[in-house]
């Protein structure tokens, strides 16, 4: 068995424990088998040497929420770029996350099961995923790409192994969940709410009854447990999810005291993508490629979302780092970090919520 053992750096173990200097992780076949103080940490004689050269070591980071296939909302070059154009930028997209770091991703719309086994086969270099395939919208809700002009611009269009994403009523929604799960789905992924990049709703707006979230929730359980990711923004939209048994809150823009008490009551996860707004702010500031809609409802909502997370923090929510990637440029994910200690975590806790949260 081949080993690699990483020395002379500062060990952060990523659950939370104190920064170890002189730290070494020995690593066999992929795997850590020993992490710790460097004298506690045996290595074979023939095992290949890294040096960390005074540096920190960290496990590899975790980003909880990005569309891997997504790169901004230029319109206008969406509407004329042939679609088979997008795989091939999302090599682009991979290699720049893995290069900063992030070594695991939960894809949240966009990736097929055929990226992720190009990933797992080494054809393509880039973060392991686990992939939703793609994001359940109620007939114009937030994922469904209707415009007001009739025109229907989809995000996640639908081909063979990419169901359409659009489903109304229990039944319905039990059918889709099956169809998403059959493409290879290893979460579902539902928006609950309206949302800021979608033209014909609003964050506040809720979609899907409690009942269908349900459904969704026990078709998952079915399948050797499956858990669900809500994109959910609106409170009463946050509340059906959490109450329906969704395992995360994807945004969480305007939480309120009773959807934190149902959070900690459920054990439910948080994944803010604080950079999301900033990021549709920054873009139109700068390329003037964003929707005015998008940046009037981030203008609108960029203060109460890190007001939300803020609370949420405080009263003991598991959070764990998610961007949004795909609204941002793929690469820049480890801003998230920043605005989260902004919000009041700790840069240690910032760095497991991007770890261990993240992994959980």
């Amino acid at each position: 068995m081949t080993q690699s053992l990483i020395f002379n750096g500062t060990l952060i173990d990523g659950r939370g424990g104190p920064p170890i200097a002189d730290g070494a992780v020995l690593v066999e076949e992929g795997r850590i088998v020993a992490a710790g103080a460097r004298a506690s940490v045996t290595a074979r004689p023939d095992a290949t040497a890294i040096d960390a050269r005074g540096g920190w070591i960290l496990p590899g980071l975790i980003d909880t929420h990005v569309h891997l296939m997504l790169e901004g909302l230029n319109i206008p070059r969406m509407l004329t770029t042939p679609f088979s154009y997008n795989f091939y930028k999302a090599l682009s997209h991979m290699r720049r996350t893995i290069d900063a770091g992030i070594t695991t991703v939960r894809d949240a719309g966009g990736a097929d099961l055929g990226l992720k086994q190009a990933q797992a086969d080494g054809l393509i270099v880039g973060p392991r995923m686990q992939i939703s395939v793609t994001a359940l919208s109620i007939t114009g809700g937030h994922g469904d790409g209707w415009m007001p002009s009739g025109f229907s611009l989809d995000l996640f269009p639908p081909y063979p192994g990419m169901p359409d994403n659009k489903c109304d009523g229990v039944e319905e929604v039990r059918r889709k969940v099956r169809e998403v799960l059959r493409a290879g789905a290893e979460v579902i992924k539902v928006c609950s709410t309206g949302g800021v990049l979608s033209p014909t709703d609003h964050p506040e707006f809720t979609q899907f009854t409690e009942e269908e979230l349900r459904v969704m929730v026990q078709e998952g359980a079915y399948r050797r447990g499956i858990k669900v990711m809500a994109h959910a923004q609106g409170a009463e939209g946050i509340k059906n999810a959490v109450r329906a048994g969704i395992h995360s809150i994807e945004h969480g823009i305007y939480l309120d005291d009773e959807a934190i008490d149902l959070m900690l009551a459920h054990g439910t996860f948080l994944v803010p993508t604080l950079l999301a707004p900033l990021s549709v702010l920054e873009q139109a500031e700068t390329t003037g490629n964003m929707p005015e809609y998008g940046v009037r409802k981030a203008r609108e909502t960029i203060e109460i979302h890190s007001e939300s997370i803020a609370k949420a923090h405080q009263a003991g929510v598991a959070i764990a780092m998610g961007t949004d990637a795909g609204v941002m440029p793929h690469g820049t994910n480890l801003r998230e970090l920043g605005l989260m200690v902004n919000v009041g975590l700790s840069p240690m806790e910032a760095i497991v919520a991007t770890t261990r949260v993240a992994a959980e």
